[in-house]
């Protein structure tokens, strides 16, 4: 497991990397939610009150890194996510400032 923590304009983040067979899962929380990468559930977050959202790599099919996910796009918010302003297209980086 890799984990770095991140610098954002109002607070920190944790980003985490985990290798699962042969992919990673990787996300940053950051308050009270977190950003991730396609393999989140993120419905099934909304049902705890986890703000979170699904990122889409910006090239490639998939995110392959914690520094990736900072610049990747929003794909997809759960009802919590979008109720703190994040919205699809998004940047990780805006996201996180929000959460």
């Amino acid at each position: 497991m890799q984990h770095l923590t991140i610098p954002l304009e109002k607070r920190m983040a944790d980003g985490y990397s985990i290798p699962v067979g042969g992919v990673h899962l990787i996300f940053v929380t950051a308050g009270d939610g977190l950003i991730g990468c396609g393999a989140f559930d993120i419905a099934a977050l909304e049902k705890f009150g986890v703000p979170a959202a699904k990122m889409q790599a910006m090239t490639g099919p998939a995110i392959t890194s914690i520094e990736e996910i900072l610049y990747a796009e929003v794909k997809e918010a759960n009802t919590h996510a979008v109720g703190k302003g994040i919205v699809k297209g998004m940047i990780g980086k805006e996201a996180l400032e929000l959460l």
